[in-house]
């Protein structure tokens, strides 16, 4: 079973040397977005996102995650509500500043935004009264008894129903996103539609995910525009890409039979997705020949398949359908219950029916428990995002086909905090990118937050999304709450711990909304139980200042490779590979061996809570800190004990980071960068330099013997060998910085100072050296 695990190779030719980690990284097929240059790009994938909160102050958590609801009331928390005068006011100034973010970094694909403060716009994240405009009609379906197959009769049922679309036009009049969204959809749509239909491709034992997930992002690209504009020849070109994916275009698609490649069945249900899409909201323009193809075609390649699964007759494509607490599972029930919502009352075969019997009982007991206690993803922080679109589209298509989410967001008591998640794991440059990032994004985005903020009435969830380059897509026109108001970053705390039996990591920055703010990130989590798309990474770490990355993750190997998700044992081939090898990781390398898949580690973590206000310009106080010390003993062999600490210096401005370690092998310090490194002739300092910045890097009360060396991204002398044939991935580009010394007792302690324009090496801190035993918020005043 585990060799389905994989999701879509990345060969060698075609991969960045960090992964696939940018959801944007396929850009000709990609979202357009204007964007602002800024400089030239570098080798890392910017985005960490495949394409791209400490414990929270119990005030924030209850008023803003507490509750889940459908449409949130006219009242709120916030001293404006209702206050019509402030509540205008409020939208006013909203309105007059339109898109927060001036534009995007070209680099990245994150937000840029105006330094400026403005009171009214950039309040407290909440949801105001406004003009009749941007409110929601009432829904008229309203089921008081909602059931799978009791579905609406109008048409379309799935996500945005007619009377959002009637709505929809004076929406988009009255407020900037909706009026951004709307043009770059129409853009995107129009540079589909120039293209020819998607050609076949089997990427080996990965599939055709990515001919599924982009004839799904043209699909809903053309459904919409052709709803909008009444114009057929969307609906003409959206049939052209039917036509081609069912195999009746113009050129070949596939094989005769099980054309959808059900042996990796995220395909199967990507494809199931982009046709009861089409069926969906074409309903109206289709000839009754045309839906009967379609039907055809899905219940064929799809469907049938999909109860196969369910009724155990296909074991070996249908793995996915049990104990699967990652994307695989979501993915799969999702697509089946949007086609089989999509064609349910037309469908002769009984296909559909039967599916919906299953498919939402099966994610609440799976697709749903993907998100950990604390709100972190069970796999990693990319394919978070494939989980939750899967969650996302699945259960809004059942809300407003059938009327009731049944359960998909409550059996999880801590869904809500998936957010919260990727909030923090997302760095000014790229998010914390550990193990694999998965393929290329297409219809994938983040705005299962914009639908998770209404769900959850977490408004900081959808202001937080609606400024990112993949919010332009039509999901985001019709799970948008347009009465939304005020600034994600308002009250936000710059630093969460995540801590639960399933993982343990934090991070740490120095603001919200500045593109050059510092922004550190750590992980110490046991190695196992992540659907094998994990690194041997205890003590891992990213590093962020001055607009770009300076420790950085190497990201996915090739999906392709031999065993590559053979498992998560101890010998298992995937920790052959550099990329997945705890060499291959920013942390310690103990006698040339790997982590122990056994580790258990334990997390200790202070923050002074700083939250950001209502400004986009943003210095944190002198005393503002944060820190994380994990004790990784179990995470290696031949250690007595260990202990690795990340901490915030001088108003977070200056990085520390310190190993406290007692190994009976040799030990090696790692960081993999993208920079020039030039080393002091003492060997203690070094100076590296990135895109036109510099960070200086120094050794403090060195170890006899401890200096920086560099060396190549690559396999170490001695390595167990890779199985025959088998290569890895190269690495151009990317320099380890290593500090090597012999077993004993040590405490290695390096400092990063990222060299701010303006500031004084005077202005610098050398802090005292404190075991991490003994740190505390005050323990380096």
């Amino acid at each position: 079973m585990a060799t389905y695990d994989a999701l879509d190779s990345h060969s060698p030719s075609r991969a960045s040397p960090f992964g696939s980690g940018d959801p944007y990284y396929n850009s000709s097929t990609g979202f357009v977005t204007p964007a602002t240059p800024k400089k030239s790009a570098s080798k890392w994938v910017r985005f960490g996102v495949p394409a791209g909160v400490l414990v929270i102050a119990g005030a924030v958590v209850a008023a803003v995650l507490a509750t889940r609801h459908h449409g949130h009331s006219s009242t709120s928390s916030n001293s404006d509500s209702g206050n019509p005068a402030s509540a205008s006011s409020a939208i006013s100034a909203k309105n007059a500043v339109g898109v927060y973010p001036t534009g995007t970094d070209s680099e990245f694909m994150v937000p840029l935004y105006p330094s400026t403060t403005n009171s009214a716009a950039f309040s407290t994240p909440t949801y105001n009264p406004s003009d009749a405009a941007l409110e929601w009609p009432q829904d008229s379906f309203a089921p008081s008894n909602p059931a799978p197959t009791s579905i609406r009769t109008d048409r379309p049922r799935l996500i945005a129903p007619k009377y959002k679309w009637d709505a929809l036009p004076s929406r988009i009049a009255s407020e900037p996103y909706l009026k951004y969204w709307n043009q770059t959809i129409f853009q995107n749509a129009t540079t589909y539609y120039s293209l020819p239909p998607v050609v076949y491709f089997m990427d080996g034992s990965s599939g055709i995910l990515d001919n599924a997930r982009e004839i799904k992002m043209r699909i809903k690209a053309f459904s919409y525009v052709a709803r909008m504009t009444n114009d057929t020849k969307w609906v003409d070109r959206a049939w052209a890409e039917i036509q081609n994916a069912a195999g009746n275009g113009t050129t070949s698609f596939g094989p005769a039979t099980d054309k959808w490649n059900t042996a990796h069945f995220l395909d199967t249900a990507e494809f199931s997705a982009a046709f009861g899409i089409a069926y969906d909201w074409l309903y109206d323009f289709w000839t009754d020949d045309q839906k009967q193809q379609i039907r055809y075609t899905l219940n064929l390649y799809g469907l049938q398949p999909g109860v196969s699964v369910f009724q155990g007759n296909a074991a070996a494509i249908g793995w996915w359908a049990t104990n699967i607490y990652g994307n695989w599972n979501c993915v799969c029930n999702g697509g089946l219950t949007m086609a089989a919502l999509a064609i349910y009352g037309d469908d002769t075969t009984g296909n559909a029916a039967s599916l919906l019997g299953y498919t939402i009982n099966n994610a609440k007991q799976n697709c749903a428990l993907t998100v950990t206690p604390d709100g972190t993803n069970n796999e990693t922080a990319n394919y978070w995002y494939f989980a939750t679109t899967g969650h996302a589209e699945m259960t809004s298509s059942l809300i407003t086909a059938a009327g009731s989410d049944f359960g998909l967001l409550s059996v999880n008591p801590n869904f809500n905090l998936t957010g919260l998640f990727h909030m923090h794991v997302k760095g000014p440059t790229s998010l914390f990118n550990y193990g694999d990032h998965g393929p290329n994004k297409f219809s994938t985005t983040a705005n299962s937050m914009i639908f998770y903020a209404s769900q959850y009435n977490a408004p900081q969830y959808a202001l937080f999304q609606r400024d990112q380059a993949d919010a332009a897509e039509p999901w985001s026109m019709f799970w948008y709450d347009a009465t939304t108001t005020g600034a994600f970053w308002n009250g936000l705390p710059l630093d969460h711990a995540f801590n639960n039996n399933g993982d343990q990591w934090a991070s740490m920055r120095s603001s919200w909304t500045d593109i050059n703010a510092l922004y550190a990130a750590m992980k110490g989590s046991p190695l196992q139980g992540h659907q094998t798309h994990g690194d041997l990474d205890c003590g891992d770490f990213v590093l962020d200042a001055l607009g770009t990355r300076w420790a950085g993750e190497l990201g996915s190997g090739d999906y392709n490779a031999p065993n590559y998700f053979d498992s998560e044992a101890q010998n298992a081939t995937r920790w052959l590979y550099y990329r997945k090898r705890t060499e291959g990781q920013n942390t310690i390398l103990v006698n040339q061996q790997n982590q122990n898949v056994l580790a258990n580690p334990t997390m200790t973590q202070g923050s002074s809570g700083t939250t950001q206000g209502s400004s986009t310009v943003f210095k944190p106080s002198s005393d503002s800190t944060s820190f994380v010390v994990f004790d990784l003993s179990s995470a290696y062999f031949n250690v007595t004990s260990f202990s690795r600490g990340l901490r915030l210096l001088n108003g977070r401005q200056q990085v520390l980071l310190q190993d406290d370690i007692n190994a009976a092998g040799s030990v090696m310090w790692r960081m993999h960068t993208n920079a020039t490194v030039t080393i002091s002739s003492g060997g203690t300092s070094a100076t590296l330099t990135l895109d036109g910045q510099t960070m200086q890097v120094q050794i403090l009360n060195p170890p006899s013997g401890a200096t920086f060396t560099t060396a190549q991204a690559v396999r170490l002398a001695g390595d167990p060998a890779l199985p025959s044939g088998a290569t890895d991935q190269p690495n151009p580009g990317v320099t380890v910085l290593t500090i090597s010394l012999p077993a004993g007792q040590y405490s290695l302690q390096v400092l990063f100072n990222p060299q701010w324009p303006g500031l004084q090496q005077s202005n610098y801190v050398t802090p005292k050296s404190v075991p991490l035993s003994s740190w505390s918020l005050t323990s380096h005043n």
